[in-house]
């Protein structure tokens, strides 16, 4: 079993870094850079009366960095606040991104993101809504400037932009392949 010998941290700020050094099962050492910045969690609200989904997009910085990309299609998503369950702020977030008050989540997985360099787990949900339980725009907090455009759209069309490798946020890849082997019966 790897043995942690030693933690230093190298950075503190939104996020911190740590150079982490372990004893492997062979005697030998590693040393990885491991981020911490709290857990998340992603929502991919969906009618099925009307075969709908509620996606956003926005900004990142770091796909606009890395590709060019000036906005990426995504799940709902945030980070969990300190004390907050999360459901909480699954719903929390699904309100403020999209607009959504929404009554029932279904948990799909907490998985690792990034487990290579990043402590974050994620909570992945599905969430049933219908057209009454949009009672607000959604768009994100200013405060945050996220600037989110809330789009509604075909589950169909979902399934098609992944096919064709055009949905490349993970967290919505996921939970749209979940949705769809959890509930053909809404893709056809």
């Amino acid at each position: 079993m790897p043995d942690i010998l030693k933690r230093e941290v190298v950075y503190k700020g939104y996020r911190t870094i740590e150079l982490v050094t372990v004893r492997l099962a062979d005697g030998s050492l590693l040393e990885r850079e491991v981020q911490t910045h709290g857990h998340a969690v992603a929502i991919l609200p969906y009618d099925p009366e009307r075969r709908m989904a509620l996606v956003i997009r926005q900004f990142r910085m770091a796909v606009k960095v890395a590709s060019g990309l000036d906005s990426l299609l995504e799940a709902a998503a945030g980070m969990i606040d300190r004390g907050e369950s999360p459901e909480a702020a699954a719903r929390r977030e699904a309100m403020e991104e999209t607009g959504l008050q929404l009554r029932t989540l279904e948990l799909v997985a907490t998985a690792w993101p990034s487990s290579g360099v990043s402590t974050e787990t994620m909570a992945l949900y599905l969430a049933q809504y219908s057209a009454a339980d949009r009672i607000a725009p959604g768009g994100g907090l200013a405060t945050e400037q996220e600037d989110i455009t809330v789009i509604e759209t075909p589950l169909a069309d979902l399934i098609d932009l992944g096919a064709d490798g055009e949905v490349v946020d993970l967290k919505l890849l996921a939970l749209v392949q979940t949705l769809r082997l959890r509930r053909p019966d809404l893709f056809v």
